[in-house]
């Protein structure tokens, strides 16, 4: 495998750079604003994204997939801590939970990420591309009072999402609203092909770019104009640690006298089962987006996810997943090998350590642009267009898998949708997988594909319409499988069709009553 060589990795350098450096921008406020809504320390929200591209990264099989604290673990995370009354005593749960994904993989578990229909992995997507558009506007506008809720809704709903948006019309900053506005203008401009291939265009990701920009416009505005400038709290906020002393102080070690606790045990099977489900989730929407159409190995990612998990527990940090808010940034900016994911946790690193004031300069109203811009390519009206032509049971499980995730969340969402797409699959095989044609008064029935007790009603159906006198053939040497219940009915018809005078000629075996073909 190419992925196995170091040349492979240096061949595209310079774009995972790039690209990690965008992703590394977008995941401060995520970090940060997730630990805020699990009711944890900030500082745990920055171990576990360190901990998710630097180590998940490098046992990881997935190229492209971004690793950190998941906005749809916030709501367990905190009644967690609630429940043990205890920060330290919900690392032990942290812990545990990833001994059990690393079990998970080598019972290969990951495996059911396959089963999941292409056209409900394409609606998780959209629906995230649509939160991140919906929860990105307030801020685009000034409105930072809920940046917590950025990668999800969680215990927001799509009411309380769309009143955001009303209340930051009522909030609008002229600062960020300029500085969101001529980023979103830049970002899409810089796509184009002229500059895109340009000298500029090559060297200068267009979302480093504008988070320079934000900050230069902001940093003018305070000079010449204060009170059009942008306050802290339209800032990222990183925590102050000067050097290493510091951030080790900050690290925290589980309290292992919860294991006493039989909640302690719940609480892991929990997490593990969620965060590996959303996990899951993500690689196989990644691999929809990769430019390269790589399958990441699923089992070999619990095992990594699970090594993630038992070190950020051990160093005082969130629960760890595979995000797809990140990973479509990555993808989205250019990042072509697993580099960019890795350097991105090293970029975070060195930021808590060395850079925090310098970064608290960022406005989120240019890191609201670089979201919405990632946001519209996941819902572009282009995918719906092709959903659309690919006829309906392609596309209404993605417009129903699209609503459920927004009137819902992001697992109910996905149930309910494959439920639906269950259902369209079950018809399509219903129709597809018999077929009755006639020639005078040659009938033929034909098994094109395995056949099972689905089918009993329409086979049925057909073999009613056969007339008396004729010639039956059942043409079965293209099925691999034939149900039970299918050859059953096929030998009460034969004793049937004598009585009516009905020639039967079987192309599927010699005895009826014989499942083998």
């Amino acid at each position: 495998m190419k992925e196995n060589h170091l040349n492979y990795y240096f061949r595209y350098l310079k774009d995972d750079v790039r690209a990690s450096i965008v992703v590394f921008l977008v995941a401060i406020p995520l970090c940060l604003g997730i630990a805020l809504a699990s009711g944890a320390p900030l500082f745990s929200g920055l171990i576990s994204g360190i901990v998710g591209g630097m180590v998940v990264t490098l046992a990881s099989g997935s190229q492209l997939s971004v690793s950190g604290p998941a906005a749809g673990l916030a709501v367990i995370v905190f009644m967690a801590i609630e429940t043990l009354q205890s920060f330290q005593g919900f690392l032990v749960a942290v812990v545990l939970a990833g001994i059990l994904q690393v079990i998970m993989g080598y019972l290969k578990a990951g495996t059911i990420g396959a089963f999941f229909p292409s056209s409900v992995i394409k609606a998780m997507l959209a629906a995230i591309g649509l939160i991140l558009i919906i929860k990105q506007i307030p801020h685009a506008f000034g409105y930072d009072g809920s940046f917590e809720g950025d990668e999800s809704y969680m215990q927001e709903n799509v009411v309380s999402s769309f009143a955001d948006i009303a209340t930051a019309l009522g909030h609008i900053s002229p600062a960020a609203t300029f500085i969101s506005l001529f980023s979103l203008f830049l970002l899409f401009m810089w796509e184009k092909p002229m500059i895109k291939e340009s000298v500029i265009g090559r060297y200068m990701p267009g979302a480093l770019l504008v988070v320079l920009l934000g900050v230069a416009v902001n940093m003018l505005l305070l000079a010449m104009a204060p009170s059009w400038g942008l306050s802290a709290s339209h800032l990222v906020s990183l925590p102050k640690i000067d050097g290493v002393g510091d951030f080790v102080s900050l690290l925290q070690s589980p309290d292992w006298s919860v294991l006493a606790q039989g909640s302690i045990y719940t609480i892991a099977i929990t997490i593990a089962i969620i965060a590996s489900i959303e996990t899951l989730l993500s690689v196989e929407a990644v691999d929809k987006i990769d430019p390269f159409k790589r399958i990441a190995p699923t089992n070999k990612e619990l095992k990594a996810q699970g090594l993630g998990n038992i070190i950020s527990g051990l160093l005082g940090g969130l629960p760890v997943t595979a995000v797809i808010v990140r990973s479509s940034t990555n993808v989205y900016n250019g990042g072509k090998t697993k580099t960019s994911a890795f350097l991105h946790g090293v970029w975070l690193l060195l930021a808590v350590l060395f850079f925090a004031s310098s970064l608290n300069y960022i406005p989120l109203a240019s890191l609201a642009a670089i979201l919405l811009f990632v946001g519209y390519k996941l819902a572009s009206p282009d995918l719906f267009k092709v959903l659309y032509h690919q006829g309906s049971e392609q596309f209404i499980p993605f417009v129903v898998t699209i609503v459920a995730i927004l009137i819902t969340d992001l697992l109910i969402g996905i149930g309910i949708g494959m439920v639906v797409g269950l259902f369209f699959v079950i018809k399509t095989n219903y129709h597809e997988a018999i077929t009755l044609t006639q020639e005078e008064n040659i009938y033929t029935i034909t098994f094109k594909k395995n056949v099972n007790f689905l089918n009993k009603a329409l086979l049925r159906k057909y073999l009613a319409q056969v007339e008396e006198g004729a010639t039956l053939i059942i043409d079965g040497s293209n099925a691999e499988f034939i149900d039970h219940d299918i050859m059953e009915t096929l030998e009460d018809y034969r004793v049937t069709a004598k009585e009516n005078d009905i020639y039967v000629q079987s192309k599927l075996f010699v005895d009826l009553t014989s499942a083998q073909l």
